[in-house]
């Protein structure tokens, strides 16, 4: 008796091969497109985001960025942060220019998304490169130690390391790619007195205390700039200056102590301050004197309070 047994040979299944994912511009490859797209003028990337999945995921991408700095076609914007009467919310919103219409450019406040505390009350800002970082403050009266980045490329809120201290109507300045910032605490105790005023290294993600002399540590800050290497923090009187370099503490020139009023930018070395009477006053560090601005006779309102002014790429903005 024999038996005999058919088999029959199965041959693999072939793996399907991996979808490419679509091209930016269909009849490029992405390493060009991307070198075009990198150029075209930030406020039409909104538009840009409805072409196409891939190009709206560029368009929020870090790669993105990258390419319009190495192009040396990254463009300054203005960031505000306000509080409305009609609400308790600090809100940020940037400024845009209309893309529909180059030859009679308007602009426009665009809101961002809410800050995740966005009750803080008295928080202090400094910006390196792409992100805007919201220092202390308080809520409820009760001053915070925490910090948050606002990355102006995506307009996504990050939280960041906090500081050692809490603070609200503190002093804050970036150099060298560092943030510093001073006083807005109470010094009651051995550990608010030791870190008076920090420094924030966003590589290392750590706060480190900057030593400083006992005499000088006042509360409440109501301005601050950072001038040739110096971060200036002004109080209600006797304002002082830290030198980054050599780590020394100077009290303010008296003539910039008591000309310097409401928020000021810098430009060029020059410390620019609007003051009640509608004059817009720059102070000069290296020669020690104060110079009103001419030409805005008949430009500018008085305000009476909350006047801020601004460096937006070399150019004062109020």
């Amino acid at each position: 008796m024999s038996t005999s047994t058919n088999t029959a040979a199965v041959k693999p299944s072939t793996p399907p091969e991996p979808t490419q994912p679509p091209r930016l511009i269909p009849s490029l490859p992405d390493d060009l497109a991307l070198n075009i797209i990198a150029r075209v003028p930030r406020r039409h990337h909104p538009t840009l985001s409805l072409v196409s999945k891939s190009m709206k995921s560029l368009i929020s991408s870090p790669l993105l960025y990258a390419a319009r700095s190495l192009l040396s076609c990254a463009e300054h914007f203005l960031y505000i942060s306000l509080r409305l009467h009609t609400s308790h919310f600090m809100r940020f919103y940037t400024l845009y220019q209309n893309p529909n219409n180059p030859l009679n450019p308007k602009y426009s406040l665009i809101p961002l998304p809410l800050i995740p505390s966005p009750s803080l009350v008295g928080s202090a800002f400094a910006a390196i490169n792409h992100k805007i970082y919201v220092l202390g403050g308080s809520i409820k009266d009760i001053p915070s130690p925490q910090v948050w980045s606002l990355d102006c490329r995506t307009h996504k809120w990050e939280p960041a390391p906090n500081m050692h201290v809490s603070r609200e109507f503190a002093a804050a300045g970036a150099f060298d790619d560092k943030i510093y910032v001073i006083g807005g605490c109470v010094v009651d105790n051995w550990a608010r007195s030791k870190n008076w005023a920090e420094v924030y290294d966003p590589k290392t993600g750590k706060w480190n205390s900057v030593p400083s002399p006992i005499q000088i540590r006042d509360k409440w800050m109501h301005a601050s700039a950072v001038i040739d290497g110096k971060v200036y923090a002004m109080a209600d009187r006797n304002g002082v200056c830290y030198e980054v370099k050599s780590g020394n503490w100077e009290t303010v020139d008296s003539d910039l102590d008591n000309g310097w009023r409401g928020r000021a930018c810098v430009i060029d070395g020059v410390l620019f301050c609007y003051d009640y009477l509608g004059n817009i006053r720059g102070y000069d560090v290296k020669e020690g004197t104060w110079k009103e601005l001419k030409g805005l006779e008949k430009g500018l309102p008085r305000f009476l309070c909350g006047a801020t002014m601004a460096n937006l790429g070399g150019k004062l903005m109020v």
